[in-house]
């Protein structure tokens, strides 16, 4: 018989313990002071107030939770003594029926883990899905752990331990994250097209209009008819549009979305859960026969990533009239200029001009994407409402001094190109810090021609620099402009500044970020307000109409465009009741 929360709520302290028993290995404590909490309103909410209480206790509790965890196909494992939980879990993953081979390879793993960090290895072997992590994919994460920090290393161990209790729990009161799981599987099928030179190595590539973003267009499609949108078409520029229809002929619409392309060898959700949410919200309005005063329309644009073509956020710019026609004589690595895409696609490109739409017709852009960084991850929150996209601006630049021997200048007489650079940086991460919400990045640094035994004469570099609001960014870029320029007259050198980009930022609109907050709390899950430091097609949209964004927790330090970006399907699940309830509340007024 299945737990209700009804049950553990009402439930005197003693028998509550015991009915959450077995969460966290031989440490009933944290679900009994947990409990101090109640009454739950959600199972969300009972998660993450055992994630305060272990929070609270501090590192040793947390080393003897760890300790108190088996070895991954270890000695307990062998001798047939793991608690239920732990064999049912390391059955799943098959590790119960590893080859000989698999075996010693795993022990050695076990053995090198705790000579490094002191504890046993930890893993979710259930997985982001719950049904179980292929053996090489523990293998590969368990070799990749290796590496990590100690200090890093035992927080990862904690994460995962608290999602190993998250599945237990699901468990104990079935509870099953159906929709997110539909969402999951759907993002699975679709990684399945990439390509040529990558799908071959396992690796998801997919940009503008090649075969493998040309059939993810059409999936999309057929899964939106599937879902019961009204109206399905793959428009001028690529985009899969899908609506849903009001109730009423005259009623407007919310729009939301996000993009199905990917940067070369990227991830699976990156984009695409912002499509698939909203679609599975459609379908469960379909399936109970149920109209909104206002329609839905759902798009997957095309491109946002600039990987083929330097037209980055094109799908969602040809919404807002921001489509540029020099764009079309582009030419990609193999020469195709964009017009010879599209028209080998069979896009009509007289008719982007007709793409653009009415603001007055729209309530508004809302978009979910994953965080794509590692602050809702070290938190252990599964949400995040976002209250601004950063506001940014690149600029590729020069310093310049004077090339001499290595040997022969003393270090006073130096012009130094490349620690003028170095001085800079520094200084730019000290600058990005006071704000606490700004960044500030060289990604490019290289002294050309440079050599072993010469002082640096030139150094090419990159700054990139992002805040929540134009005015914050301006001020960070005027003080390190300004410090740019102090380096240059006190080391001797001169420099050059190109600015390359110039973005402004969408500061969320109150109402939408408000709607998104109450779901959040309808939710029972902690409200963490946050900027986004990426850029999304939301940008694109804020120009014209009121937007809004939702955040999902990533797993693997919250890492993006990488193979190993991935989120669970419970927080997939919570994210499209989220989407649920703001379209409730929208309806209510």
């Amino acid at each position: 018989m299945a737990l209700t929360l009804e049950q553990l709520n009402a439930a005197d302290t003693a028998t509550a313990v015991q009915l959450l028993d077995g969460l966290y290995e031989h440490s009933p404590w944290i679900a009994e002071q947990a409990l101090a909490q109640r009454p739950f309103k959600s199972l969300a909410h009972l998660k993450y107030a055992m994630v305060q209480v272990l929070e609270k206790a501090g590192v040793q509790a947390q080393l003897a939770l760890i300790r108190a965890h088996p070895e991954l196909a270890g000695k307990a494992m062998v001798a047939k003594t793991l608690t239920a939980e732990s064999t049912n879990e390391q059955n799943k993953a098959g590790l119960t029926s590893c080859t000989p081979e698999e075996l010693a390879h795993i022990q050695q793993l076990n053995a090198d883990y705790n000579a490094r960090f002191g504890f046993p290895f930890i893993l979710a072997v259930r997985g982001p899905r719950g049904t179980g992590l292929p053996k090489q994919e523990i293998i590969a994460t368990f070799a990749r752990r290796l590496h990590n920090h100690p200090d890093f290393e035992r927080a990862e161990a904690i994460r995962n331990i608290h999602r190993i209790a998250e599945i237990r729990l699901n468990d104990k009161f079935g509870y099953e994250p159906t929709l997110g799981n539909d969402v999951w599987d759907w993002q699975e099928k679709l990684a399945q097209h990439s390509e040529p030179g990558y799908a071959e190595k396992g690796q998801l590539t997919v940009t503008y209009l090649t075969d493998a973003h040309r059939a993810c267009a059409q999936r999309i499609s057929h899964w939106m008819r599937d879902c019961g949108f009204d109206d399905i078409e793959i428009d001028a520029v690529g985009n899969v549009v899908g609506r849903y229809h009001p109730a009423h002929k005259d009623g407007k619409y919310l729009l939301t979305g996000s993009h199905y392309d990917t940067v070369r060898n990227g991830g699976k959700y990156d984009g695409r859960l912002g499509i698939f949410v909203p679609m599975a919200c459609v379908r469960e309005l379909h399936r109970q026969g149920k109209r909104l005063p206002f329609g839905i329309e759902v798009v997957g644009f095309a491109e946002e990533e600039g990987q083929r073509y330097k037209a980055t956020f094109l799908g969602s710019g040809a919404l807002i009239g921001d489509f540029k026609p020099e764009w079309l004589e582009q030419k990609d690595a193999d020469g195709i200029t964009m017009r010879e895409a599209m028209q080998h696609a069979g896009l009509c490109i007289d008719d982007i001009p007709k793409l653009q739409r009415d603001a007055a017709q729209y309530l508004g852009f809302i978009e979910v994407h994953i965080e794509q960084g590692p602050v809702l991850n070290e938190f252990d929150i599964p949400l995040g409402v976002v209250t601004s996209i950063n506001g940014g601006v690149r600029y590729v630049c020069e310093m310049i001094g004077t090339a001499s021997h290595a040997g022969t200048t003393p270090m006073n007489r130096r012009r130094d190109a490349a620690l003028g650079v170095a001085e800079l940086a520094l200084y730019m991460e000290e600058r990005a810090l006071q704000d606490g919400d700004s960044v500030a990045t060289i990604g490019m640094l290289q002294v050309p021609n440079g050599s072993i035994n010469v002082v640096p004469g030139r150094c090419a570099f990159s700054m990139d620099l992002r805040a929540p609001t134009d005015a914050q960014r301006d001020a960070m870029v005027a003080d390190v402009l300004a410090k740019l320029n102090e380096i240059a007259q006190r080391r001797g050198l001169q420099y050059k500044t190109e600015l390359a980009m110039k973005a402004a930022a969408a500061p969320s609109d109150p109402a939408l970020q408000t709607l998104w907050e109450n779901a959040v709390h309808a939710l029972g899950v902690p409200l963490l307000r946050m900027p986004s430091g990426a850029g999304h097609d939301a940008m694109k949209l804020h120009e014209v109409m009121p937007q809004a964004m939702l955040f999902t927790r990533g797993l693997n330090s919250g890492i993006s465009h990488n193979p190993l970006e991935s989120t669970t399907s419970d927080d997939m699940q919570l994210a499209v009741d989220a989407f649920s309830h703001v379209l409730e509340q929208l309806a209510a007024h």
